[in-house]
């Protein structure tokens, strides 16, 4: 009787959760034909993105759809150059004690989760400290498979002993204590460290320590990495993964009284910087972001030029039709009001060796002749000068980027000679007699990719090395990564913080897949220097610890190092306040479409809607 009790109050449960997601994508189709006064419409480009878990999300087309719809203590300054950071959900910067290990925080008050099934009666609640609290030990739950705990590790109190608790196959108990997570009271959060950690500050800007409320964990289960619950500006209107997304402005954001053009620098600044009509208006600007799943350059590039698009990268294949050699837009797009962004990223593009893997792994010479066979000169000229070649793991203007070549750049008869070395003469495998074949696992399979891919292979080619190609979807090509199922793979790393160890910690043993350490890289004195990097101030003492990390890594060339790209981005004239940004994922609330301006641009191209 018992058993069958209990069977049925499952059975039971899961109906009611059924028709609750029944409800809830009622809802959403309502969300789909809700429409604004004069609305605001921005259009764009997206790549396929995983899902909106702020715990799981590890790359930057996610992270940027989860910045819409969630936020966190701290966010970046929009406009100021270096990147600083400033409140979002905190009502300020924090109070550090004089010995750098307590950081506390006081909350705003008044800020609501949206609208959603999960809460009682449907309404959002009120944000507290235990949001915080608890979304930071969902990173740490093992069950989650987060890639971002790397951002917490060893750092907090209690919290890696919180994690090793999580492992089995019981619940995680997430009413155990923390010591360095307390809310003292509703609107009060302090974090207490182990060690001086400098860059905690940039670490509560990224979406891993962003507040998920655990109503909506816990009744969604699984498929909450596709029902964001958030506090931000907008909300999830539709998603088509391979398609379409949609977000709508959260009508709860502005009832919070978080409605200033940069309210930490206030109108004043704004006028500074050429933004006089937007100072202190409300915010979010525009009232719909929709987003189309493109993968071809030429489509992208089309559906701009169509005005279906409001921005758009610029390809390589339309590069010279488009920008002159003195790197301005040529006249034919200045007279459609089309305007030009160019600046420097703070990213870097290589080639990783799986350190697992029996053939690349475990033999350091084959990996440095691999280094010395890529030429970085032919993916300029591919990318039309739009990349710089990159000599070592940090890009410029970090501490220890390395402006020239190293011993293992560029030298195709160095790479025969350490080829023969490695046990492979010629390229030829002593085991099969036949040439060495390496494969190269991508997360996609667009023109430019596979163009790419065959100049690669070329090189390696010419040392007598056979480079295959594995072609994935984005999401399949990161299951592979966290499994360590590559043995080669082409990644970039965009940073995370303005920070050399932001990627000296992709070298860090503790941080090996599902960590950012996708190379699987091992080396005990570099994790030495790395515990002794992530507490030090910045300083020239800082400076010669990082050139020191880069040049081991140089050594044991767990990566061939490709380059560091320019970012160049064309915009139509009705798209306002759209400026370059290494951490934009909160960011999008500032941008605004002039609707007069996209009805004029119309007129001329004899458009009608």
């Amino acid at each position: 009787m018992e058993r069958r009790n209990k069977g049925r109050r499952i059975v039971l449960r899961r109906f009611a959760v059924f028709l609750c997601l029944l409800l809830t994508a009622c809802g959403r189709r309502d969300l789909d034909t809700l429409r604004f006064e004069g609305e605001q419409v921005l259009y764009g480009q997206t790549p396929r993105i995983k899902g909106f878990d702020p715990a799981r999300a590890g790359d930057v087309p996610s992270s940027v759809a989860i910045g819409r719809i969630y936020e966190g203590l701290l966010e970046y300054s929009y406009l100021d150059r270096p990147y600083r950071v400033q409140p979002l959900l905190a009502a300020a910067l924090p109070d550090v004690s004089e010995d750098g290990l307590l950081y506390t925080f006081r909350l705003r008050s008044g800020i609501y989760f949206q609208d959603d099934p999960c809460f009682p009666g449907g309404k959002g609640r009120e944000l507290t400290a235990e949001d915080f609290i608890y979304s930071i030990k969902r990173v740490a739950d093992l069950k989650n498979g987060s890639s971002g705990y790397w951002a917490f590790n060893g750092r907090i109190a209690g919290l890696d002993e919180f994690r090793a608790a999580s492992a089995g196959s019981a619940p995680t108990d997430y009413a155990a204590p923390v010591e360095g997570l307390r809310a003292p009271d509703r609107y009060t959060l302090q974090i207490r460290l182990k060690e001086p950690y400098p860059q905690l500050l940039w670490v509560l800007a990224m979406h891993y320590s962003f507040a998920v409320p655990r109503e909506a964990v816990e009744f969604y289960g699984e498929n909450f990495v596709n029902h964001p619950v958030g506090t931000g500006p907008y909300i999830l209107a539709k998603w088509k993964s391979n398609y379409r997304i949609e977000f709508i402005r959260n009508p709860k954001w502005a009832e919070t009284g978080r409605v200033e053009l940069y309210p930490s620098e206030g109108p004043e600044f704004a006028r500074a910087a050429g933004l006089l009509e937007d100072a202190g208006k409300p915010l979010p600007f525009i009232d719909r972001i929709v987003q189309y799943v493109v993968d071809d350059p030429a489509t992208t590039w089309m559906m701009f030029l169509t005005g279906q698009f409001s921005y758009s990268d610029i390809s390589r294949d339309n590069w010279d039709a488009v920008i002159t050699p003195s790197r301005d837009l040529v006249g034919k797009m200045k007279e459609q009001r089309i305007e030009l962004l160019a600046g420097p990223t703070l990213d870097l593009y290589y080639i990783g060796f799986n350190m697992d893997d029996p053939v690349v792994g475990k033999n350091k010479k084959l990996r440095q002749a691999l280094s010395c066979a890529f030429n970085p000169e032919l993916l300029v000229q591919y990318y039309n000068g739009r990349i710089t070649p990159v000599y070592g793991p940090l890009p410029d203007p970090l501490a220890g980027f390395k402006s020239a070549p190293t011993a293992y750049s560029y030298n195709p008869e160095k790479a025969k000679k350490l080829l023969a070395e490695a046990g492979y003469p010629d390229g030829i495998n002593p085991a099969t007699g036949r040439r060495l074949e390496l494969t190269l696992e991508l997360g996609g399979a667009t023109p430019d990719v596979r163009q790419v891919v065959e100049l690669m292979a070329g090189m390696f080619d010419k040392v007598g090395i056979v480079l295959k190609a594995s072609y994935n979807n984005w999401p399949a090509f990161l299951g592979k990564m966290d499994r360590r199922q590559a043995q080669l793979f082409q990644l970039g790393w965009v940073a995370d913080y303005p920070d050399a160890e932001n990627f000296l910690q992709l070298f860090y043993s503790a941080n090996v897949s599902p960590g950012p350490n996708h190379s699987n890289y091992v080396n005990a004195e570099f994790d030495q220097l790395y515990r002794q990097l992530r507490t030090m101030l910045p300083g020239p003492e800082k400076d010669r610890l990082c050139e020191q990390m880069a040049d081991l890594i140089i050594e044991d060339c767990p990566w061939v190092f490709m380059y560091q790209p320019m970012e160049f981005a064309v915009l139509h004239d009705w798209l306002k306040n759209y400026s370059l940004h290494d951490f934009p994922y909160t960011l999008a609330k500032y941008r605004r479409v002039d609707n007069a301006a996209l009805n004029r641009w119309k007129a001329q191209q004899g458009r009608r809607d």
